[in-house]
């Protein structure tokens, strides 16, 4: 039997705008609380790694070995919901059952099935975890390619529904309505065996996310069922704000944020070229107002940052390619704009 020592059980949530890839955000799988827990603590840090922020003296850390394994320590208090959730042996099922599930990764050359982490670890009496992460996983925590989604770590933890979860990550800060066919809800969830009946799926699912996300949640959603026939076959959702339920620290910094966004680089985005592209501090110097212009104009930088990175590792000056990249969209943008008028 393990014991915990529970020196880290007050550990409070530090609340903070998570940005997640969209990939990962509509992947296939069926997790549940405490296994999509260890998922949000896992996009926290390499965020974190991303941006170039120590981490504090918490325990959590990040160490990459000759293999390009990436072995993760964090506290099990940071998993746990609050002060009164003592559900370590939860915990310890979520490591197992994580360890267990599987990780498909195919491109044009290769196939690879991976676990979602590997070598779980607990020293008894100790408050403190660790694992390892395939390169592969990683990267897919790291993946903007697809676009990305932003959501609240602390709104995200507090759910006690894994379908609330993932509503809240595929909603969360989105301004138009969005399509989901029943069959990819389905499929996404990993529930097709489970609820072969739509109307259970209905109630089970998406009437049972809602309810929780109106009470708790920053994000939630109006629904509209639409039909083939007599059937449903897809629905439409209608993201909701629901400012009652924002952190307002986050809130501020997202207005100030908006506010100075002409003059100033997101913290995302200059991470994203000096840790992920490689750019010196003084190559973004050099090129700031190019980089603010593609910030301001066009609607997913990130998105194209992660799209440029990829084209450009078979070119001699994969830099320079870059920003001749950027300026060439911005120039499109630009005559677009003109067309218009």
């Amino acid at each position: 039997m393990l014991t915990f020592a529970q020196n880290t059980d007050n550990m409070a949530i530090v609340n903070k705008d998570l940005i997640q890839s969209y990939i990962m955000t509509t992947a296939k799988y069926d997790f549940n609380v405490y296994e999509k827990r260890i998922i949000y603590r896992l996009v926290e840090m390499a965020q974190k790694e991303l941006q170039g922020i120590k981490f504090a003296n918490n325990c959590q850390k990040i160490e990459h070995d000759l293999f390009s394994c990436i072995n993760i320590t964090m506290p099990i208090a940071c998993l746990l919901n609050g002060e009164e959730d003592k559900n370590y042996a939860r915990v310890k099922e979520a490591l197992q059952s994580l360890q267990r599930k599987i990780f498909e990764y195919e491109d044009d050359e290769v196939w690879q099935s991976i676990s979602i982490i590997a070598l779980p670890y607990i020293r008894k009496r100790s408050s403190v975890i660790s694992f390892q992460v395939h390169p592969r996983v990683w990267d897919c925590i790291l993946n903007f390619s697809k676009g990305y989604r932003k959501y609240e770590l602390k709104a995200a933890m507090s759910f006690k529904s894994q379908f609330s979860m993932r509503f809240y990550e595929l909603l969360s800060n989105q301004k138009t309505p969005l399509i989901y066919s029943i069959d990819q809800l389905k499929e996404m969830f990993c529930v097709a065996d489970k609820y072969k009946r739509v109307n259970d799926f209905m109630r089970k699912v998406v009437e049972a996310a809602k309810k929780e996300l109106d009470e708790v949640s920053p994000y939630t959603f109006e629904f509209t069922p639409l039909k083939s026939g007599r059937k449903i076959t897809a629905i439409k959702f209608y993201p909701v704000y629901q400012p009652e339920h924002r952190d307002p620290d986050l809130e501020k910094h997202d207005l100030q944020k908006q506010v100075s966004l002409s003059w100033s680089l997101s913290s995302e985005v200059r991470s994203y070229l000096k840790n992920s592209i490689g750019y010196s501090d003084k190559e973004i110097k050099n090129n700031l107002d190019l980089f603010i212009s593609a910030q301001s104009l066009l609607p997913d930088l990130l998105g194209e940052l992660a799209i440029l990175k990829g084209k450009s590792r078979e070119k001699k000056n994969p830099k320079g390619y870059i920003i001749n990249a950027i300026k060439g969209k911005l120039k499109d943008k630009g005559n677009n704009h003109e067309n218009r008028r």
